[in-house]
Parts: structure tokens; sequence; C-alpha cells
């Protein structure tokens, strides 16, 4: 990837509200008014092997900057009467997958690692008791240091976990004290040193850029930390601010976050430093050795997208489980209740606790299949993707698509020729918004999105 040249025009014009793409629809289309029926449908039709995602809400202490669902406590037995729960739950989904295997597995939340080593041992037991697990499958879990002693690190390697996703967010002192996410850089050391000990064979850092007091000299002393510690995968995300949908981020101080151009200048110095390290820049937000599976699964044109983010695991065989998880099979979209007593009150009656769904048509699945080969790949061949979907005319069935792209012809973010459409290394920053006009649904509440870039 060449180097990338910010144009404060560019920004200005494309730097729209817009979706990730960990699905297409966005989980905003779905529905309450949605047939349950078709999910044994659609898991039936599946393929052999799917995922799972678990989420786990609990965590001690709440960061400031946080948007995912979660539940703030310091009472260990609340994990006791959720775990019951997702036990009832895993006993309503295990006739549907009696003939399924698992091949990937994640946990994430919350934070998994505020179950005890019991606790986690009792969730592994439950799930090799409903669920045909790989022996060779990847089995990951989202790490918080301030969580995981070594003895936990430890029994995760016992239990057959071999990926691990540790969130650093920055090691800036004054930057952690204002998202209220204080962690010591020689703990992060020596748990990355000490799961290489350990065996597992894939480890991800998580970075966010845009958080409060961030700015050039010391976000980057922490990247060149980074790349010392050499891990196997980087996530660099953007910090969306939206206080009026997180309560938490209403105590940052909007004054302490980067200008936008300071924030744009910081993505552009993580992505330097990681491509100069030599990580592939997979897109968006993820750097991977070319080693790694994710890298190696981009070279192989088999990378795609799900709602964990880029994956090898397909995007359309994912079953969530516990609060607030989303489920992608077959076409079929569904979401749990965001909010524990609901969930609760829902496997307490026997009923898969199910808030609302969507079920792709023909055209979704089409647009679906277009935004992750472009998200994940950068380049289209039209004509196989006629022949693949029974188009006639490529460009006449996404002739509203064509006119919106036209700008980003223009500006040199996209080729558009006979054999396909190719995203150049610039427009790369600008994929999201590139997909975009491919989007069917984009106008429906697109202010509830973050930035682009």
């Amino acid at each position: 990837m060449s180097a990338i040249q910010w144009d404060a025009k560019l920004i200005s014009k494309y730097n729209i509200n817009g979706p990730r793409y960990t699905s297409y629809p966005t989980a905003l289309a779905l529905s309450t008014e949605f047939d349950r029926t078709l999910i044994t449908r659609a898991i039936g039709e599946s393929a052999d092997e799917l995922s799972l995602y678990i989420h786990i809400p609990f965590c001690q202490k709440l960061c400031y900057y946080c948007g995912c669902n979660k539940v703030i406590t310091r009472h260990q037995d609340k994990a006791d009467t959720y775990l019951t729960a997702l036990a009832q739950e895993m006993a309503l989904y295990a006739p549907l997958l009696v003939n399924k295997r698992i091949n990937q597995l994640h946990l994430g939340g919350g934070t998994p690692t505020f179950l005890t080593e019991v606790q986690l041992s009792q969730l592994m037991a439950l799930l090799h008791k409903h669920f045909s697990i790989n022996a060779d499958a990847e089995i990951s879990i989202e790490i918080d240091p301030r969580t995981c002693s070594d003895a936990k690190l430890g029994h995760l390697r016992y239990l057959g976990f071999n990926r691990v996703s540790f969130g650093v967010q920055d090691l800036d002192e004054k930057v952690q004290i204002a998202i209220n996410r204080v962690q010591d850089t020689d703990l992060i050391r020596h748990q990355v040193q000490l799961c290489r000990q350990l065996g597992f064979s894939s480890i991800n850092l998580d970075l966010i850029y845009g958080l409060p007091f961030q700015h050039p000299e010391s976000f980057q002393q922490t990247l060149d930390e980074i790349v010392r510690l050499s891990p196997d995968r980087i996530s660099l995300f953007s910090y969306a601010h939206l206080p009026e949908r997180f309560p938490a981020q209403r105590k940052l101080d909007n004054d302490s976050l980067p200008t936008p151009d300071i924030k744009l200048q910081l993505q552009s110095m993580g992505i330097a430093a990681f491509v100069d390290a030599g990580y592939q820049f997979i897109g968006m937000d993820h750097f991977a050795k070319p080693s790694d599976a994710l890298a190696k699964a981009q070279q192989a044109g088999k990378l795609q997208r799900n709602f964990q983010g880029y994956t090898t695991a397909g995007q359309d065989a994912l079953i969530g489980l516990g609060v607030s998880s989303i489920s992608q099979v077959k076409g079929v979209l569904w979401q749990n209740t965001k909010e524990l007593p609901e969930y609760y009150k829902a496997i307490e009656q026997g009923d898969i606790p199910i808030d609302r769904g969507f079920s792709l048509n023909a055209d979704d699945k089409l647009r679906a299949a277009l935004i992750s080969q472009l998200i994940c790949h950068f380049k289209l061949d039209t004509a196989a993707f006629s022949q693949q979907w029974q188009l006639a005319d490529f460009w006449q069935y996404f002739a509203d698509a064509l006119i919106r792209l036209q700008p980003f012809i223009e500006d040199g973010l996209v080729e558009v020729h006979t054999q396909g459409i190719k995203v150049s290394d610039t427009g790369r920053l600008w994929v999201r918004s590139i997909c975009a006009c491919f989007d069917a649904y984009l106008s429906q509440g697109q202010q509830r999105y973050s930035k682009v870039v």
C-alpha cells in the first residue's frame, strides 16, 4: 500500500456518517415484526459449520468511551445467574444445531475475563455439552488486562482458548485517566509475553484514536511500543463520540478531544507505523502480520466480514448467545433483547430471547455480497459477479450507484473499467463511503452512524 496523502477537500467531501458494514443491511433494519420460524429454516439450510459468539456483559469499572452493551458490577454472583440463563438458551438452540459443528467460538463483552476460572470452566463445559466444537476450532476471548491474572491466562489456555485480544486503547497515562481505564504498560507487556509462552496462536491488541488528550507526540510513543510488542494482529479503531446515545461518554470533556485534523493525523500515523513495521493493512481498522490467518484469507480472496468484524469463518453463519447478541445465518438476521431483565424473563418462559430480526430479500443478498467483496478485497470482478447473481447488465442494475460513485471516480478513489471495480490505495480510507453508494437503506437513520474516518 502506498503512502497515504490526506486531502482536506476529500475529507470535507466524503467524511459522511456511515455504517461499518459488519452486515448488510445493518442492525438498524431489524424489526420487532419478525417471523421467528425463519430462524429454524435458516439454520436447517445453513452450512455444516457455524460460528458462535457469546456476549458477557459484566465489567468491574466503567470505561467512559465505551458504547458496548454492559453491566457495571463487582458482584461476582451476577455472573452465576447469567451462566444459568445462558445454559437454558444453549439448550433451546441445541436441537437446531444437532447436525452442525462449531469452527469458531468467541467470547466478547463487556469483559469476558470478569468471569472467574471456575465460571469460565462452567461456561466451556456448557458449550461442549450442547454443541459439537471442532478439535481445531478457533476459540478466542477479549481480555481486560486489569481483570486477567497470570493464573487466569494459563487457565484460558488449558480450556482450549487459542486466540486472545487485549483492550489497550492507549498507553499514555493522562489519556487512561480521562477514559477511566488505567492499566500499566508493564502489565500489558508481561501478559503479551506470557501468552506467547503459553502457546496462544494469535494475539491481538486493540487501540483507539480520537480519545481525550491524545496528541501526535504521545500517540507515537504508544505506536512504537505496540510495534515492539509485535502482536499478530492490531485493531486501530476510531473513537465515535456519541454522548446522546451513550451516556457514559458525557463524562468526557469535549474540549479534551482531539480536533478533527489531529484525529486524522493520529489515524495516518497509526497506518504508517504498522505498514512500515510489516503488517498487512487488512482494511478500515485492522492490521495483521502476513503469516496470520486473517492476512492469508485476504491474500487468498477468502476474507469475509460479519458482526465481529473481519473474519475467516464466513459472514452468514454466526449464532449469537447472550444479551444483545446478533446472529446471521443464511440471509436471516436476529438480535437478542438488549436489557438483562428482559433477557432473563424470556429465558424463564422457555423462549429464545429474540427482540427483533430481518430476512434478506434477493436484492439485499446481492448487495451484501458486493459490499463484502469491496470492504474485504477492494475490488470486484463485475462479469463474474453478474454471472453468479444472474444479472443481465451489472451497471444497468446499479445505475443509481454508478451516479453516486462518479465523484469518487473523478477524485481517483475508485476505478471503474470493463473488468470491474477497484478501490485505490487512498480510496481504501473511504471504503465505507464507497460501499454506501450501493446501500439501498442508508438514508434511513444515517445520522445514527459515526463518521467514516
